[in-house]
């Protein structure tokens, strides 16, 4: 049961991961409408609006409804490792190359399933340079991640 909720949480995670301001802070119909508010009802109703008539969509790739695709994108929230316990399990599954934390691991990352066992053998590989610390940080495994991601051919793709 507490492996399914770390499947859920990390999934979760990763969904509720959204960058800050796609297609630029005033993107969409929704944000035009209550320019200037705040507060979660807003933000709700603005996501709303934007989602379900996919004007956002529409703004970022034909440039309009004041969406700005050259505006970097940013993320402010918490890594998904740094959740408690999950970070320690990722390590216990690594460590011996599969377990349902590093499965979910690989699903929140986006790797397409012909890739996961090849992700789950590099990350086992090179488990000493990703926990290169005993005492290392969720931030410090995310980025030792992506670097062996990005040196391997195959998984340089999702990096």
């Amino acid at each position: 049961m507490r492996k399914m909720l770390l499947a859920v949480a990390l999934i979760g995670s990763s969904f509720g991961a959204q960058a800050n301001a796609p297609g630029g802070p005033g993107c969409g119909w929704g944000n035009m409408v209550f320019e200037g508010k705040s507060g979660l009802p807003v933000h709700l109703v603005a996501t709303i609006v934007n989602g379900t008539s996919y004007n956002k969509t529409f703004g970022i790739t034909s440039g309009t409804n004041g969406c700005d695709t050259s505006v970097p994108l940013a993320y402010q929230g918490k890594n998904m490792l740094a959740q408690q316990g999950v970070l320690e399990e990722v390590a216990q599954d690594m460590a011996v190359g599969d377990g349902e934390a590093l499965t979910a691991l690989t699903v929140s990352m986006g790797i397409q399933p012909r890739d996961r066992g090849h992700f789950k053998q590099t990350m086992h590989e090179n488990f000493n340079t990703i926990f290169s610390e005993e005492d290392v940080t969720a931030d410090e495994v995310m980025t030792n991640i992506r670097n062996v991601m990005e040196s391997d051919e195959k998984l340089a793709t999702y990096s």
